[in-house]
């Protein structure tokens, strides 16, 4: 099931908060999964290059982190660069990875204070060895936290992700590590990317467009789907909020029936 929210959103009405300052809602999803989607068409209509538009996005990327956590979201993972990002022009490409670096190690400090644990997915192989290096010391220095599990797919491409768990697959049969009989859809998620992760539970997409665009295919096969008519870079905690609020009125029955 799928909504189109326009903004400006909701607020939510029925949010509380407890002793300890957090906020909680009725029905909050434990995984959130966000296609950050908007960024060029927020600078072209303030006729700014399009790396204005990514740097802005990359603050909405802190305020949805501190979003998550104040609602209790347990685990979020945001759609940061597709493989098929490859194909944009070169200098936007530079801009991009150059934004990466100094994301890497501008906010890992503070992830790290605020209990974040990072991980990344995707074929981080085809980035330069430095950010490559910035992206295992992050994983490594926040790997104790448990606060909010925050995933940022990387050069990554879901369609590319399920051919490399089915060869994985195919090796572990081949090796006598895994019988063929065996191989159900437990046993083939434990070969994708996200292996130990929980499906995502809601699945956010802005901008108003209408489409996965190859985020977590697999994973997603449930999960209850909300595009937001708000740009990327525009997006604040009353979006969050109202994506949660509308997740809280879904009826989920995974293919059951309910009588």
């Amino acid at each position: 099931m799928s909504t189109t929210i326009a903004a400006p959103p909701l607020a939510v009405g029925s949010a509380q908060s407890d002793a300890s300052g957090i906020v909680t809602v009725p029905g909050v999803p434990s995984h959130v999964a966000i296609i950050m989607d908007g960024n060029g068409r927020w600078a072209k209509s303030r006729g700014l290059p399009r790396i204005a538009g990514h740097r802005e996005g990359s603050r909405a990327v802190r305020r949805t982190v501190e979003a998550a956590i104040g609602y209790g979201v347990s685990w979020l993972t945001i759609y940061a660069f597709s493989s098929e990002n490859w194909r944009r022009p070169a200098g936007e490409i530079h801009d991009l990875t150059g934004l990466l670096r100094r994301y890497l190690r501008s906010e890992i400090a503070e992830l790290k204070q605020s209990g974040v644990r990072l991980r990344f997915i995707g074929d981080r192989t085809r980035f330069d060895a430095d950010i490559q290096k910035d992206l295992a010391v992050a994983e490594r220095d926040t790997v104790a936290n448990s606060r909010l599990n925050l995933t940022i797919a990387l050069s990554y491409g879901s369609r590319d992700e399920i051919a490399a768990a089915a060869r994985a697959a195919i090796a572990a049969v081949n090796a006598g590590s895994l019988k063929a009989d065996d191989l159900g859809e437990e046993a083939f998620a434990g070969f994708l990317a996200t292996a130990g992760m929980p499906d995502p539970d809601l699945v956010i997409r802005t901008s108003g467009e209408q489409r996965l665009s190859n985020f977590l295919l697999w994973q997603a096969a449930y999960a209850e789907l909300v595009f937001l008519d708000v740009l990327w870079p525009d997006f604040e905690d009353c979006h969050f909020s109202a994506a949660l609020q509308e997740f809280s009125r879904r009826e989920r029955r995974f293919g059951a029936r309910k009588d």
